[in-house]
């Protein structure tokens, strides 16, 4: 674990001197990915990162397990002191390449409120990347959106077809004032955020690691790049 937590240390120390507002804690190399449950020691390898960052850096801290481990997602995060959880298929089902994936909203908001967790947020994936969603190709994105809502999701995330695919635009201003605040969840650089002016917020995964590749560390030159982009957008947005 030693290795593993200097780098999560280092790569939270560069998103937050880059200028973040949030972390999001998730264990993206955990390649292949089980499917909406973890074994243990994942749990506990999640929880003792997740902790560090909290504790060193202070600044609102997400949680994703991998893939769709939701339940395991909030009890780390309650554990370890963080904000939210991103979970899949929280409300409507559907096929990712890990195979089929159950709503999990009944469930998982039973645990939270069993757990006394309710003060952590549930951002809530629609029309998940890296999965296919013909089963739901009768409803609207709207339509999702407002299901998700109904189940209780906190926040809407948007994404693209997979990782480091951008999300529609059009999509993300659809959704802008549905009922929750929106997030684009893929695909996000400093070249393109201007664009994104209707999200809430983003989450920035690829783009910031050293040349754009997901498996490298966190490079604090994007980091830095991608803040001023989004602020310059934003006071665009104000003017």
């Amino acid at each position: 674990m030693g290795p593993l937590l200097d780098a999560a240390r280092r790569d939270a120390e560069a998103l937050a001197e880059g200028g973040c507002d949030a972390i999001l804690v998730e264990n993206m190399k955990d390649l292949p990915y089980l499917k909406g449950a973890v074994y243990p020691e994942t749990v506990a390898a999640m929880t003792l990162a997740t902790a560090k960052v909290v504790e060193e850096f202070g600044l609102p801290t997400g949680v994703q397990v991998l893939a769709a481990a939701n339940r395991e997602a909030l009890g780390v995060a309650l554990a370890a002191g963080a904000s939210f959880v991103r979970v899949e298929s929280f409300a409507y089902a559907h096929v990712a390449d890990e195979g089929w994936i159950d709503a999990s909203a009944g469930p998982l908001l039973r645990a939270r409120s069993a757990m006394k967790a309710e003060h952590i947020g549930v951002w809530a994936d629609v029309q998940k990347k890296h999965a296919a969603h013909a089963v739901t190709r009768d409803l609207s994105l709207e339509e999702l959106a407002h299901g998700a809502i109904f189940c209780g999701a906190d926040a809407l995330i948007v994404t693209g077809a997979s990782t480091g695919h951008a999300a529609n635009v059009d999509e993300v201003e659809r959704l802008h004032g549905v009922g929750a605040p929106v997030v684009v969840g893929s695909g996000v650089t400093a070249d393109n955020i201007e664009h994104y002016k209707a999200a809430h917020a983003v989450i920035v995964g690829s783009w910031l690691k050293r040349d754009g590749n997901w498996r490298a560390a966190v490079d604090l030159k994007r980091v830095r790049a991608l803040r001023a982009a989004r602020d310059r957008a934003l006071e665009g947005r104000r003017g």
